[in-house]
């Protein structure tokens, strides 16, 4: 089956990105989307660890170390950008003041729980900043492969691994298809041209919603 890269998914979420948003972007895969910024479009993005309004990375041999983002990647800054306490920078996420946090996931639910941590082998210690990105913001987005390295779904009627944020997810971006999370079901905005209905049910772990319109999932060559 034909699958969008992570690059081409990081792609499409960028383009539903509203102008003059507040985004922060999780550490890893969702980082890309920094990338693809649509022209004409005012976006200010936010690191936990203190920046505000930082820019794409700069060029190999060119990073300022003291100036990296929540996943230790270095980045430039915008004119105009600011710098901040750790404790301010989540007082801004807890208080409301983000419109859009983008996440990795390992498991979402149809009821928009979100499960993006673990504590298994080669995993992140702990839910860190996540649980609070997943409340605090107006919008969460998930960009993720549609099923997981063994092919099994991780779009389900349940999460079964220790759950991030209860009822958080509003869109999820996977590698073939763009889904709502509406009234505690999947909706399908948009699929690969290339996938019928049938086939992607048949890679979800819940029953998908399907209106009279289905989009393209079209998105260039990267």
């Amino acid at each position: 089956m034909k699958k969008l890269s992570n690059a081409q998914i990081a792609w499409r979420a960028a383009q539903d990105l509203p102008d003059g948003a507040y985004v922060n972007l999780g550490i890893g895969f969702p980082e890309m989307i920094a990338t693809f910024k649509p022209e004409g479009r005012e976006v200010t993005y936010h690191t936990e660890n203190g920046i505000l309004d930082f820019g794409e990375a700069p060029p190999a041999g060119e990073e300022d170390w003291d100036l990296i983002n929540a996943g230790k990647k270095a980045v430039t800054l915008n004119p105009g950008a600011s710098f901040f306490h750790h404790a301010d920078s989540f007082a801004m996420v807890r208080g409301g003041h983000l419109d859009v946090a983008v996440l990795g996931a390992y498991e979402v639910a149809e009821t928009g729980d979100l499960a993006n941590w673990s504590t298994g082998p080669g995993s992140v210690p702990a839910v860190g900043g996540a649980m609070d990105l997943v409340h605090g913001a107006k919008q969460v987005w998930v960009v993720t492969d549609h099923v997981t390295k063994k092919g099994e779904p991780k779009l389900l009627e349940k999460c079964r691994l220790p759950l991030t944020g209860v009822g958080c997810v509003t869109t999820i971006y996977t590698s073939l298809a763009v889904i709502d999370v509406i009234d505690k079901r999947f909706v399908v905005r948009e699929k690969l041209p290339s996938i019928s209905i049938e086939a992607l049910q048949a890679v979800t772990g819940a029953t998908l919603v399907v209106g009279e319109t289905v989009g393209d999932l079209n998105v260039p060559e990267l």
